[in-house]
């Protein structure tokens, strides 16, 4: 290479929307309708901008989409803790059933990033999503502009005005472990449970089972919380003070993780001394290390049943009643309970 020859080092530009619109022979604007989904567009157009689209590589910009006014496609989903194991199929239900709809998804725990935003929702609004998931206990800052698609998944405590509610029964998920238990034969059971909504109608379940046969039985918490080491510390606390128990229902998978460890720190095996069961037959309950009961919640049915709401307040004008859907919970067995020993 001469010593006058210049290297250009420049990076390619990216496509822009008018790259689209020469590539397919439209206008900036058909463009603009078929990526925001537009019914209007004939079929032919619609195939020769998504195949351009495809051939550019092009990617439409948020920011630039949300300062025009048009809609992202995207709907925000507010989570109060990653940590917690049932948001897995959550989002994995909300992803099945908003994507052949053209929406994606996007995340915030609203815990984590509480300072650095004056409002839970703040980021999402000015994203201007076009829709939002609370899949967390709503808030008074949960202030929700009117006319904006809003399902709260998995609570029913605390209410957003004009916002439909997708859960599953978890009172009826309480009371499903607690009787599986009592089949068993066990006696000498204790809860392990925590603050939220969800987590007070399990124990309102675990107790509504044992008071139909005449029983009581501990209810402990940890730190408060619904994690492992809130699970470990009850469970721990539990069986010092009640060391005759055979059986302990936790108030989720995670919860029961620090029940199995707190059962091995105290010499007991499981399930041959103590009988455990957890509750959102989350990813790591099904793994041959834990094989935990567990309580199905049918989270990825949630997420699917909320986006199917979201989708059709996003994409019609009709005004529809606000509506409540409760799922039915189911029992998963696995290898983490056995009847109780003998003597």
């Amino acid at each position: 290479m001469g010593e006058n020859a210049v290297v250009n080092s420049r990076p390619p530009r990216p496509p822009t929307i008018y790259d689209v619109a020469r590539a397919a022979g439209v206008s900036k604007s058909l463009v603009s309708l078929v990526l925001r989904g537009s019914p209007s567009v004939s079929e032919a157009r619609r195939t020769a901008v998504l195949e351009a689209v495809e051939q550019l590589g092009y990617r439409p910009s948020q920011v630039a989409a949300a300062l025009a006014g048009a809609a992202t496609r995207t709907i925000g989903v507010v989570l109060d803790d990653f940590r917690n194991l049932w948001f897995v199929s959550l989002l994995q239900g909300l992803q099945d059933g908003l994507a052949p709809h053209g929406f994606r998804i996007a995340v915030s725990d609203h815990t984590l990033n509480a300072h650095v935003e004056t409002g839970p929702l703040d980021g999402f609004l000015a994203m201007r999503v076009d829709g939002l998931v609370i899949a967390t206990e709503p808030t008074p800052a949960m202030r929700v502009p009117e006319g904006l698609p809003v399902v709260v998944a998995g609570s029913r405590r605390g209410v957003i005005p004009g916002a439909d509610v997708v859960a599953d029964d978890d009172r009826l998920g309480g009371r499903l472990a607690t009787e599986h238990l009592l089949e068993l034969g066990h006696r000498r059971l204790g809860h392990l449970t925590g603050d939220g909504g969800a987590a007070e109608l399990r124990a309102r379940g675990f107790r509504d089972a044992l008071r139909e046969r005449g029983l009581r039985a501990p209810v402990v918490r940890g730190a408060g919380g619904t994690t492992e080491e809130d699970g470990y510390r009850a469970a721990l606390r539990l069986l010092a003070e009640a060391p005759a128990t055979t059986a302990v229902f936790a108030a989720n998978d995670t919860m029961a993780m620090g029940a199995l460890a707190a059962a091995r720190e105290s010499g007991l095996r499981v399930p041959e001394d103590l009988s455990v069961i957890g509750y959102d037959d989350s990813p790591v309950a099904a793994t041959h290390l834990l094989r935990l009961t567990t309580v199905d919640g049918r989270n990825a049915e949630v997420g699917a049943a909320a986006a199917e709401r979201l989708v059709q307040r996003a994409t019609t004008t009709a005004a529809a009643p606000v509506r409540t859907a409760l799922l039915t919970p189911r029992l998963v067995l696995r290898s983490s309970c056995a009847a109780p020993r003998s003597g």
